[in-house]
Parts: structure tokens; C-alpha cells; sequence
């Protein structure tokens, strides 16, 4: 499985690449080959001051060895080597009225010592940050996201959606990151499901990832914008940096696993504002936004 899976999302990475250099019409993805002194590596992928990315991420990575103890603890299991893979990618585009969007699809092993497998699980999933709404747009993307979950079960969409929003939620801020989307995580060997029926899953979001976003961009890119506009994009990216700091496990496993701290860190914006007790005006399109984070909405 973890061959099969560490294959896909090679492949997925060349589509997804290729497809956003197409659009972005300028700058080209610089690619970075690594590899992990503990065991395994990556292609890490970034795009930066193009005519539509400001910057950007594509990153592939599969990694094995011991689990550090501090993730022992996190587990509740004592030595135990591991075995972790996934693509993980994060879109800043230049033009406020397109949204940043990252996702995730990733496939963990765990072992004893005799190298023997004890455990697997697949997760991920792909959520939408936009800074101006468009409601046609959150529409849009939840569509595309529930007709990959329908395809392999009833309640996955309801389920998934559910877990985004509360997996996304800047707790100290009181307020979602963004809209919204799919996110799932500890899907294991059932009765139901098997491992394979999972990659099935796991791959058909995947593969859905550029019908839920290109059509976005493709819609948004072009629209005129104010240096107001812009500031507001950076005052929201500062919510989202505070987001992957201090809360997100992908960032906190990478870390405590001495992953590569530039692939790591790669999802973090260029140019960020924190303002102080910044408040949108009344009635504004700010406003209305964030009205939205702090109550999220069914699209569906």
C-alpha cells in the first residue's frame, strides 16, 4: 500500500504542478530533491511571484524510522518505527479575490520491533480560505467535495465537512480559517471499508483537488483590486499563519519528527499584517466575511 500510495501522489504532484504553471502563465515551480538523514526524503515544489501565485507549494514526501519519543507519547505506543507519505500543498495567489486554498492527502504505517506492521491509516482532505466572499465559489468548491465523498459513501461529505470545520478553527481567535471543505483523518481497516476502499477514497479527492479550485482562480485572477483590498488579504494571512503555528498537527508531526523546516514552513504567506484590534467597517465585504468564519455555513 505504501508503495502504491507514494506513487500516486508523485503523480499527482506532476498534474497538479503542470497545471498551475499553465495558469499562472509567468513563473515555473523550483523543485528541491531532499532526503531525511533518519530515513526517506522528499520533492519539495515552490512558485513564487508569478503573475497569479505569490507563492506556492507542492510537496511530496515519504519518510520512515524510529518515532521520536515525543510522538510515542502523542500515540501512546513505545517503540515503534514508523513509515509516513503524502502530498501536502499550499496556494497563496497575488489577487485578494482569489482564495488561498490548501489540502493534504497523506498514509501512515506503524511498526514494532520486529518490523512487524501494528497499524495504518489514511487521511487528508482540501479546505478554501478566501478573503473576499463569493458565495458562488464556496458553493463550487463544497460541490465538487461532496461529489467525490458520494461516490464512496452517503454520510462522507456530511461527516468530513463537519470535522473541516472543526478542525480549521482558530480557537484563540474564535473563528474559522476559511470556509471550509473536507477533512478526515485515522481512516483505518473497518468491516465496511478495507485499506483498499480507502486509497479509493482518499485518491478520488485527490484527483478532484484541480475541479474544485481551477475554475476559481480562472473566475477571480483578472478582477481589478484596491490597495485596501490587499491589506485586508494580509491582515487575514496573519490568522492564517497563527492557524499553522499553533495549532495544526501536520506542522507540529514535521517539526517533532525533524522534518525538512523549508518544506515544513513553505505554507506560510509572504506578505502578512497583524494589526492591532483591527475591525472591518460595518456592512463592509470584510464584515460579511467574517461573519461567515464565525458562524460556518452548509454550502450544500
Amino acid at each position: 500500500m505504501k508503495d502504491k500510495f507514494y506513487q500516486y501522489i508523485q503523480d499527482l504532484q506532476n498534474q497538479i504542478t503542470s497545471t498551475l504553471e499553465a495558469i499562472d502563465g509567468g513563473a515555473k515551480f523550483q523543485e528541491d530533491i531532499w532526503e531525511r538523514p533518519e530515513g526517506g526524503g522528499g520533492r519539495t515544489r515552490v512558485i513564487e511571484n508569478g503573475n497569479v501565485f505569490e507563492k506556492g507549494g507542492v510537496n511530496i514526501s515519504g519518510v520512515h524510522g524510529e518515532l521520536p519519543e515525543t510522538m510515542q507519547q502523542y500515540f501512546g505506543v513505545k517503540d515503534a518505527n514508523f513509515f509516513a507519505c503524502g502530498l501536502s500543498l499550499v496556494l497563496h495567489p497575488k489577487n485578494p479575490m482569489v482564495p488561498t486554498v490548501h489540502a493534504n492527502w497523506r498514509y501512515f504505517e506503524m511498526y514494532n520491533q520486529e518490523g512487524d506492521l501494528v497499524d495504518s491509516w489514511f487521511g487528508g482532505g482540501q479546505d478554501l480560505t478566501p478573503y473576499y466572499l463569493f458565495e458562488e465559489d464556496a458553493v463550487h468548491f463544497h460541490q465538487v467535495c461532496k461529489n467525490a465523498c458520494d461516490k464512496h459513501h452517503p454520510d462522507f461529505y456530511e461527516t468530513y465537512k463537519k470535522k473541516c470545520d472543526e478542525y480549521f478553527w482558530n480557537a484563540h481567535r474564535d473563528e474559522a480559517r476559511g470556509i471550509g471543505g473536507l477533512f478526515f483523518d485515522y481512516c483505518k481497516s473497518t468491516d465496511d471499508m478495507s485499506m483498499d476502499h480507502w486509497f479509493d477514497f482518499v485518491t478520488e479527492v485527490g484527483d478532484s483537488f484541480l475541479e474544485s479550485y481551477v475554475p476559481i482562480v480562472e473566475k477571480r485572477k483578472d478582477l481589478p483590486y484596491l490597495e485596501a483590498n490587499r491589506t485586508w488579504q494580509e491582515i487575514r494571512r496573519g490568522r492564517y499563519v497563527e492557524f499553522n503555528l499553533v495549532h495544526d498537527k501536520g506542522t507540529l508531526f514535521g517539526l517533532k519528527t525533524n522534518g525538512r523546516i523549508e518544506s515544513i514552513l513553505m505554507s506560510l504567506p509572504p506578505h502578512v499584517q497583524w494589526v492591532y484590534d483591527h475591525q472591518p467597517e460595518k456592512g463592509s465585504e470584510e464584515e460579511k466575511l467574517l461573519n461567515v468564519l464565525k458562524n460556518p455555513r452548509d454550502w450544500n
